[in-house]
């Protein structure tokens, strides 16, 4: 065979390459002799003179393949009539098919087809490619070679579809197609190893479904022997049987040895080929080989090279060893044969369940269910997989969800007899039990347990049967008995859920907050579930709100299910009474909790009902709210004489919660109870922090809705306008109190702090000027005093270097997410951002703290800097003066000797802020805003000079990073500057504080100089390579920009110069090393001379 003369180069593999399908394009002399082998694919070759009988008509087999894949078969055809007739021209022009498909325009003439060696035309092939003289069809982005890979491989298909009665079996024909794709696809230029890989697997597929028709006909034929012989012991019917069945299964030995060849030939190399495409098509080929010819192929011989890819570093490779592998994990009779590769490779297959990639990550899911369908695996290795339950891709939860919901819930797997003996294992009832033994897990945290709903919610249906689930919370049903408390806990999570899921509600917050758009099936799906949810809690809903109205783990969620009914099936259903029962029990559950959950969830389910409910159900709700509104005032006027008589406090800390969690959906104070609270804010100071949050917070909220009264009503009066500025000054004034404190250093707690901050802010917006200028209202203005300023910012400062952990006595506080850091720095950007106060002194001092207080207040203060950008056609002056206020902070530690690690801190600090800041100028940015560059450059300079050499660490620390933003042109201005600042001055008298302008000018030298010597490399007309010739151009003749009698004379001095340059400054690669360092200096003299 020739294909046995070739040699292969062992780190061709992974390591030869050739993209662009050659390498240097060199134009071919017309006086250069062609190889007797080469001819244009396009002439016609002379009929052979001995041949008496009449060929088919020839046809160009690469534009067959080009063409139109319904035309593929007949061309087929005739191509095998003509191979009949003349083999050897057939099977020339195959070759050159397949060549010409390759991009090589090839030929093998046919009397030369017998002398013909692989191993020559393979070489004459690569020097091909390396000239540039190929076609890319693979890759090609043409319109009419779009389809050329799956015309290619339907080719071959049925070319051996065709073949099977004939050539197939000749020993000639397919031997030298296979000798000469195996070759190829050895080669380095990409393009052919692409092409002869796509056709060498499709020659093993196509064999595979040729052999599986002949196994069919041997096992009919062995059937017909076997009956034959049970009639008569011989005969010619036995002997043409017995002839019939040694062909067939001589045939099938034959395609299996070819399917070894190309397996040992080709996939072996090609399957960790550079390339991921060619090796993905491998592990895709050799899956639907194992799987459609598994007597061959379903051994470790092969099952390994599946196991391996596992670790393919590009995820399509991987993900396609994974779809092969479960593709074979779905047939049971395949499962005996994978033992020992299951054990050997199990483990992969479970880690990859957190594979970087999605898909991938969720094709190993669905491998690890065939797993665990077939037992393959034991339970207690799931570990890993069951903590991707809470993973934040959904993909991800989904998928292992789905397994949770068939190895656990439905338990699919399992062969043994259920738990809960005597029942149906897929009843509603098992499979809620086994979901509530799931969150047990979980019982602490409640966001988790809601993730692992929505994971498993889309599977399991039991979760959509709201009658089991309320008979087990009211321990009504049978199979179940009574609940424990944690299991009634989870339940009522689940009920919850999945009642939101089954509306179309969002369980999971979202990362993109895009609002959600159902299609019209899904809406009429969602109103649906909404009449069944009314219907199966109509009657047990107030049975389960009076059960679980106290408990504060379940009452939240419970009040909260009215929000998804739909109400007026209360009254088609004449259970207008179920209904009142309901909103009388929510009412009692405001008054009977005081957690900011459980009175949020009833102020909007009460709210909902007056406002959603029709008729009578409306009136009554209304009603209720109402005097839920008159009982809360009531209450709260007594808790506030008790506090008037020296008593407990705590019945006002609850009840002012409960004003303020109604207020922010409707206003309830009037004008009395509003003084009564600024009375005893006033009157007591020693008022629990808490409680003094709230009474501030109840009076915002009054003072908000007044200020919504009066902008929504057409006509104001005078009156109501000076009774709003009394109420707000008020406000002001109790806020103005505490805020004074800070100064006074009178205790004021974080939290209160954080209250004060966020509130002032807030009014500060409400009333700013800018609302109500050239209005009827515009006497509502109002501009905070620079003093009031001043203080503010010093509480937040104050506020921003208290402790980022949290106290514990802090952890488990209902608002605590509304009294973090962030609120405060929220609170001072939105003042700058809204106009409240003047940008060019807030801003700055917000800036200054960018890095000083971890990533969420960082992440605040960028976005202050986003919108400064958006709405300042120059902020050089917002940055410098952050510069400088960095730069005053170390200047402080470092004069009040706050120990040696302060003050490297505030530098480090001070350093890190500039480095934020002229980071923020990349690319070209920096030529966009070259004059804000220059502007912070030439103000920090003249900073740094002012009281020199004592701020001369500016210019090194804060300036340095944005004048190497600068070009060149720019930073040799600036060295002038600087230069001529101290060119009248002795430096020697303070060499430590000079330093720092030194390395300025230092660093800016070695810039420029690092700039020229780009510059040199680029625009150099004789550029050398050190120690190597000068490439080859690409082609030999170049279309010339002018005529030769037209170039310059300065042209001609620039290429004089410049080779005379170069061959003064060229240095051979293995010269010493000291050759070069002196190089270097003779061409920064030679500058320094031609600067001069």
């Amino acid at each position: 065979m020739e294909g046995a003369k070739r040699r292969r180069d062992p780190d061709q593999d992974q390591d030869e390459d050739d993209d662009s399908g050659g390498g240097e394009n060199q134009e071919r002399s017309g006086s250069q002799e062609q190889s007797p082998e080469l001819e244009d694919d396009q002439e016609t070759r002379p009929p052979h003179s001995k041949r008496s009988r009449t060929l088919p008509p020839h046809q160009n087999l690469i534009e067959v393949v080009k063409g139109k894949v319904d035309l593929i078969p007949k061309a087929v055809k005739i191509w095998v009539e003509r191979y009949e007739n003349s083999p050897n021209l057939a099977t020339a022009e195959l070759l050159s098919m397949l060549f010409q498909a390759c991009g090589a325009k090839y030929s093998i003439k046919e009397d030369l087809l017998d002398e013909t060696d692989v191993d020559d035309v393979v070489v004459s092939l690569v020097n091909l490619a390396r000239s540039g003289e190929i076609e890319d069809y693979h890759t090609s982005r043409k319109k009419e070679l779009k389809n050329f890979k799956e015309n290619l491989v339907s080719f071959w298909d049925s070319l051996i579809s065709e073949s099977q009665n004939g050539p197939l079996f000749d020993k000639f024909l397919f031997d030298k197609c296979m000798d000469f794709i195996i070759a190829l696809s050895c080669t380095p230029p990409r393009v052919y190893r692409q092409t002869a890989t796509l056709m060498g697997l499709q020659l093993v597929t196509s064999f595979i479904s040729v052999a599986n028709t002949l196994g069919s006909q041997r096992e009919t034929t062995q059937r017909q022997l076997n009956a034959e012989t049970k009639k008569r012991p011989d005969g010619p019917l036995l002997d043409s049987l017995n002839k019939r069945l040694s062909l067939t299964h001589h045939h099938i030995t034959t395609l299996e040895d070819m399917m070894r060849k190309i397996f040992t030939g080709l996939f072996v190399h090609r399957y960790r080929d550079v390339d991921p495409d060619i090796r993905m098509s491998c592990i895709q080929s050799l899956g639907i080989w194992i799987s459609s010819y598994p007597s061959l192929f379903l051994q470790d011989l092969y099952l390994k090279y599946l196991g391996w890819t596992l670790n393919d570093k590009i995820a399509g490779v991987r993900k396609a060893s994974l779809l092969a592998l479960r593709k074979l994990y779905e047939m049971d009779q395949n499962v005996p044969t994978l033992g020992l590769f299951t054990e050997r490779f199990s483990n992969r297959m479970i880690e990859m369940a957190d594979d970087v990639d999605l898909s991938a990550a969720v094709c190993a899911i669905g491998l690890v269910k065939q797993l665990l369908r077939h037992q393959l695996i034991p339970d207690d290795d799931l570990g890993p997989l069951y903590d991707l339950l809470i993973d934040q891709p959904q993909e991800i939860r989904r998928a292992i969800g789905e397994l949770v919901y068939d190895h656990l819930i439905a338990q699919k797997f399992n062969t043994s007899p259920s738990s809960l003996t005597g029942h149906d294992d897929s009843s509603s009832e098992i499979h809620i039990f086994r979901m509530l033994q799931i969150l047990r897990e979980f019982s602490t945290d409640p966001i988790l347990s809601v993730y692992v709903i929505d994971d498993v919610w889309e599977y399991m249906k039991a979760m959509k049967d709201w009658k089991c689930i309320i008979s087990m919370l009211l321990d009504q049903n049978p199979r179940t008995g009574s609940t424990s408390d944690e299991d009634s806990t989870n339940l009522v999570r689940l009920l919850f859920a999945s009642i939101r899921k089954a509306v179309g509600e969002k369980i999971i917050p979202s990362t993109d907050n895009r609002k959600q758009y159902h299609s019209k099936a899904q809406r009429e799906m969602f109103e649906n579930n909404r009449k069944d949810i009314t219907v199966a809690m109509m009657k047990n809903y107030p049975q389960l709100l009076r059960k679980f109205m106290a408990d504060k783990a379940k009452v939240s969620s419970l009040v909260e299910i009215v929000m998804f009914m739909k109400l007026e099936i209360y009254s088609l259903k004449r259970q207008e009474q179920s209904f009142k029962a309901a909103v009388r029990l929510i009412k009692d559950a405001f008054f009977m909790n005081g957690e900011k959950e459980a009175l949020r969830s009833c102020v909007k389910a009460i709210t909902f009902c007056a406002s959603e409910s029709k008729g009578e159900l409306q009136d009554f709700s209304r009603g209720k709210l109402k005097d839920l509104e008159d009982t809360l005032l009531d209450k709260l006027s007594s808790a506030i004489k008790e506090v008037k008589d020296g008593n407990d406090e705590y019945s006002l800390l609850v009840n002012l919660k409960r004003l303020y969690e109604l207020q922010l959906l409707k206003p309830v104070l009037g004008e009395s109870m509003y003084d009564e609270l600024a009375m005893t804010l006033h009157d007591f100071r020693n008022l629990d922090e808490e409680v003094i949050c709230f009474l501030l917070l109840n009076m915002h909220m009054y003072v908000v809705w007044s200020l919504h009264s009066v902008v929504n009503c057409e006509t104001v009066s005078e009156a109501s306008l000076s009774t709003l500025i009394s109420k707000r000054d008020i406000l002001f004034a109790e806020l103005s109190y505490f805020l004074n404190g800070v100064e006074e250093s009178r205790k004021v707690g974080n939290q209160l702090a954080l209250r004060i901050c966020a509130l002032l802010a807030e009014e500060w917006c409400l009333f700013r000027k800018s609302n109500f200028d050239s209005s009827k209202l515009e006497m509502l203005g109002y501009c905070p005093e620079s003093v009031i300023l001043k203080k503010y910012w010093k509480l937040c400062e104050e506020i921003f270097n208290t402790s980022d952990e949290t106290d514990e006595e802090d952890e488990n506080k209902e608002y605590v997410a509304e009294t973090n850091r962030d609120v405060a720095a929220i609170a001072a950007c939105k003042l700058v951002t809204c106009g409240v106060v003047p940008k060019d002194y807030l801003g700055p001092e917000i800036i200054s703290h960018l890095v000083m207080h971890g990533p969420s207040v960082t992440e605040v203060i960028k976005n202050l800097i986003t919108c400064l950008r958006k709405t300042e056609d120059d902020i050089s002056n917002i940055y410098m003066e952050s510069l400088k206020r960095g730069y005053q902070r170390y200047e402080s530690e470092l004069s009040s000797d706050g120990g040696e690690s302060r003050v490297e801190k505030s530098l480090q600090v001070c350093r890190e802020l500039t480095g934020r800041l002229s980071g923020m100028y990349v690319g070209a940015a920096r030529n966009k805003h070259r004059l804000e560059i220059l502007s912070v450059v030439k103000e920090g300079v003249e900073f740094a000079f002012r009281d020199a050499p004592k701020q001369m660490l500016f210019l090194e620390v804060a300036i340095l990073p944005f004048a190497m933003k600068l070009s060149v042109p720019d930073i040799i201005d600036i060295k002038r500057e600087v230069q001529g600042r101290i060119v009248h001055v002795n430096t020697d008298e303070d060499p430590s504080g000079w330093r720092p302008c030194f390395t300025f000018l230092e660093t800016l030298e070695e810039k420029c100089l690092k700039t020229e010597d780009v510059q040199d490399d680029k625009e150099g007309v004789a550029v050398k390579r050190r120690g190597r010739r000068p490439k080859k151009r690409a082609e030999t003749e170049r279309k010339r920009l002018f005529d030769e009698e037209s170039g310059s004379d300065e042209d001609e001095s620039i290429s004089g110069g410049s080779d005379k340059e170069d061959k003064g400054d060229f240095v051979d690669e293995d010269a010493p090393l000291i050759e070069t360092i002196r190089s270097a200096a003779r061409r920064r003299a030679l500058r320094g001379e031609r600067s001069k």
